[in-house]
């Protein structure tokens, strides 16, 4: 991996995903008296974990308003839940300001075009493997996994791998 690549991942202190698409395939699955379900994967929700235990913390920033959503991210103990969010970049200062960081010490995980504004923002950008072309482009990573098959994972892994590397090194 590239160096500058791997200088973003030291520099992570707290991470912020999208829902639709990210933690999840991005179906709504529908019941015949109209209520939907989501379909979140196990391994994201661990790697949700992974980062807590390592005091990285995770914020998901949705434009929806779900209740699944909801019950999930108290269930995964998620840092916090920004939801009914229409332009996802201006969380991004409050989020900063309330953990004392920098942007350049947020990662975030988007897919589609309302991610874009944040995604240009943060200090490391990452795209699962199959969102849309024009997010892929401007991200600095692109995961192998795709959405609601282990993209964040991912992400949550390499940020450890990282910075469990950096740690080795300065003992």
């Amino acid at each position: 991996m590239k160096i500058d690549f791997l200088n973003k991942c030291k520099k992570i202190k707290l991470v912020l995903t999208d829902v639709d698409g990210v933690l999840t395939d991005g179906g709504m699955y529908y019941t015949k008296d109209g209520d939907y379900m989501k379909k979140f994967f196990v391994r994201d929700g661990m790697g949700v974990t992974l980062l807590k235990k390592k005091c990285i913390p995770t914020i998901i920033v949705t434009k929806e308003k779900s209740i699944v959503t909801k019950k999930w991210s108290t269930n995964m103990n998620i840092e916090k839940l920004y939801w009914g969010i229409l332009k996802k970049e201006d969380i991004l200062k409050k989020v900063c300001k309330d953990y004392k960081i920098k942007s350049q010490e947020v990662a975030y995980i988007g897919d589609d075009i309302n991610d874009i504004g944040l995604l240009k923002l943060v200090g490391l950008s990452v795209a699962p493997s199959d969102a849309l072309d024009t997010v892929i482009n401007i991200c600095d990573y692109t995961c192998s996994h795709s959405s609601g098959k282990g993209a964040f994972r991912e992400l949550a892994d390499l940020i450890l791998s990282v910075q469990n590397n950096k740690r080795k090194k300065n003992t």
